[in-house]
């Protein structure tokens, strides 16, 4: 029979509605069920792409004897941690508390008042039941041991993410420089041992460290890591894309789910890495990256889903490894065998007796030989026919955030329009499904329902991603937007008093902790985004609600970051952007002149933004930034009002002016 699981839309939910445990969905309605029948909780948390909540799946959970102890005993809760980060991130702070480490499956028990008196990730089936058995006679024996153990726990947990205010400055973003270079890999790239996750901010805030000093050494760690996470296997060199991280230090064999954040954020450093270098291999990895998204993550109404399963056919990574006889089969002998020999697909297999496809022996890897791009399409086909993977296809408000970020960045640098197209249509899908007729966000969108109120993440992302957009097709509507949902986030999220944003809303569920977190993960913090969101606010509008909201959340983060920088890099972007000059451009003209365009593809500046003004957009950048009144709109041709640091220059005709006057304002290296 199934559980009271099978009326929910979270695919992760879903997979367990079959389950004999008993699983409840996180309400109001199983506390107070436990406090009358007098339960504590078993937690548990994961998401529908991973590997180790199957395993613990298959079994424990769909275990008779296992699901008996717990249905005995405790009243079980399951939570997708994709659609529910605000529980995730109070008991992930739990398990972090108690044990020095985190992961998923995550596994609390909590009191009927949702306190933590246990917390911890995979457990075998045998350890489990100790687990249960153990937790159980310590209910009924020491209720006060546990109930105190609870206490102690959740006072130290309402404790975190307090920190004293500190001052932005360029030794706080040069310590972090400075930390990098102690951690890297010189070898293999990327930062300290196995396993080694991507986190593209970390090589996103090098690279623009780097253009920005001329610091060599930061720039060269950031595309060694790029080229090495490249010629592995947590590329997908079949169908594009990037795996979640890499359980070996030289990027070979990943954890082999894929993620629609990792992709996007990677898609934004590759890039970020061609605006710096121009070469060619950093758009080609940009351009499939975005194009796996695409192809395989595409919800048919303009979102994209969550991501791909590790597993296929119950083995992980089955959909991405290939054999010689199979690829012999596919393509025929000498097809196969030049195939074999560039992706390195052996008899001996790296990886339980099968490869990995991977460029790690190839010296000249971005030199790709002719007609493999065609044999790749090819052995993509065959790999869809062999194995399927499963697709969360739940759409998230924040994830495709990032996604629309990477779009219009690469659509603008790429000069790609269909990635423009792309990222119109996910900006329309977020604001038809995942937008409240209040205008608030909700979080995430299956199957025509949209659930659960939106999170700083959602707002910060989603406005950070129309900010790109805005500043790739410069559309007023796409400014005023990223301008309202920030609105949202002062009133709502933010502490006005001592700086730094709430993970929820003030009228929201009030869980257990508010802790406000800044710290990057896999993803930047919303912290983060939402303190550069705010400085590119203030530039592109002149608005000074958001020049004081900016250097309050500013300092919250400086305070944040004080003892480990490195380990806060979207912040760091956010003090470049405040700390080195940038440069302010208002563009008035009949419409969006085709040189200005030009001028951005070929001379991308990220200290650069940039307002248009035209006849129809004037109507709405009076409201969003009312100093664009004072700018005329000239009846022929386009004016170029360029300022650095606030002292602006008399206005030029030509975009070779404003390219002679650009570089006469940049700051030297």
């Amino acid at each position: 029979m199934s559980n009271r699981l099978s009326m929910e839309h979270s695919p992760y939910l879903l997979q367990h509605a079959d389950n004999p445990v008993d699983w409840r969905p996180w309400g109001s309605e199983v506390f107070e069920d436990a406090k009358r029948s007098d339960k504590p909780i078993f937690l548990s948390i994961g998401y529908s792409t991973c590997h180790w909540c199957h395993v613990m799946a298959h079994e424990s959970f769909e275990d008779k004897t296992v699901a008996e102890a717990i249905n005995a005993a405790f009243l079980p809760v399951k939570v997708d941690r994709e659609e529910r980060p605000d529980v995730d991130a109070v008991y992930m702070a739990a398990c972090l508390a108690m044990n020095s480490s985190g992961g998923w499956p995550l596994t609390v028990l909590l009191t009927p008042e949702q306190k933590p008196f246990w917390a911890g990730t995979y457990l075998p089936k045998a350890q489990l039941l100790h687990l249960l058995c153990e937790a159980a006679r310590l209910w009924r024996e020491d209720r006060a041991g546990v109930l105190a153990a609870g206490e102690t726990l959740t006072a130290h947990l309402r404790q975190e993410g307090q920190n004293r205010p500190g001052a932005p400055s360029r030794e706080l973003v040069q310590r972090a420089v400075g930390q990098f270079a102690r951690s890297f890999d010189k070898r293999w790239g990327g930062f300290g041992p196995a396993p080694k996750f991507p986190t593209p901010h970390n090589l996103i805030f090098l690279l623009r460290y780097a253009r920005l000093t001329g610091d060599s050494h930061a720039r060269e760690m950031a595309l060694q890591t790029l080229d090495a996470m490249y010629r592995g296997g947590l590329f997908d060199h079949v169908g594009g894309g990037f795996s979640r991280y890499s359980t070996d230090g030289r990027w070979l064999v990943p954890h082999f789910e894929k993620m629609l954040y990792d992709n996007a954020l990677l898609a934004l450093a590759c890039t970020e890495a061609f605006q710096h270098t121009r070469r060619p291999l950093y758009g080609q990895i940009a351009r499939r990256t975005l194009d796996y998204v695409l192809r395989e993550l595409s919800e048919p109404q303009g979102g994209f889903c969550c991501g791909q399963d590790a597993d296929s056919e119950g083995v992980e990574g089955k959909y991405y490894m290939l054999t010689p006889d199979e690829l012999a089969q596919a393509l025929g002998g000498p097809d196969a065998e030049r195939f074999c020999q560039w992706y390195g697909i052996t008899r001996e297999g790296n990886f339980e007796g099968r490869s990995i496809p991977n460029l790690l022996d190839q010296a000249q890897f971005d030199q790709e030989p002719a007609g493999m791009a065609v044999l790749r399409e090819r052995v993509y086909a065959y790999r869809l026919s062999r194995t399927v993977l499963h697709r969360d296809d739940k759409v998230l408000t924040a994830w495709n955030g990032l996604a629309l970020a990477a779009l219009a960045q690469a659509g603008l640098v790429l000069d790609e329009p269909r990635y423009l197209d792309a990222a119109r249509r996910t900006a329309d899908f977020l604001a038809a499904k995942l937008t409240a007729p209040n205008g608030r966000l909700l979080a995430r969108w299956r199957d025509g329902d949209a659930a659960h109120s939106g999170k700083l993440d959602d707002y910060a992302f989603y406005a950070y991603g129309l900010l790109e957009l805005y500043g790739a097709v410069f559309d007023p509507a796409y400014l005023a937007r990223a301008a309202e949902l920030t609105g949202c986030l002062l009133e709502l999220f933010f502490d006005g008093k001592h700086g730094g944003f709430y993970p929820y809303a003030s009228d929201g569920e009030q869980l257990l902790t508010r802790a406000k977190e800044a710290y990057d993960g896999a993803m930047p913090s919303g912290n983060s985004v939402a303190a550069l969101v705010l400085s590119r606010l203030a530039r592109l509008t002149g608005e000074g609600r958001w020049r004081e909201a900016a250097e309050l959340q500013l300092s919250w983060l400086a305070g944040a970051a004080r003892d480990y920088p490195a380990g806060h890099s979207f912040a760091m972007l956010a003090f470049l952007e405040e700390l080195w000059p940038t440069m302010e451009l208002v563009v008035t003209a009949q419409g969006v002149p085709e040189e200005l365009q030009a001028f951005l593809w070929e001379n991308p500046r990220p200290e650069l933004t940039v307002l248009v003004k035209t006849r129809s957009s004037a109507g709405t950048l009076a409201t969003v930034a009312p100093f664009t009144r004072d700018y005329p709109v000239p009846e022929q041709g386009a004016r170029y009002y360029l300022c650095r640091n606030g002292a602006c220059a008399q206005p030029v005709d030509s975009i070779s002016a404003l390219e002679t006057l650009s570089r006469g304002m940049a700051e030297p290296k």
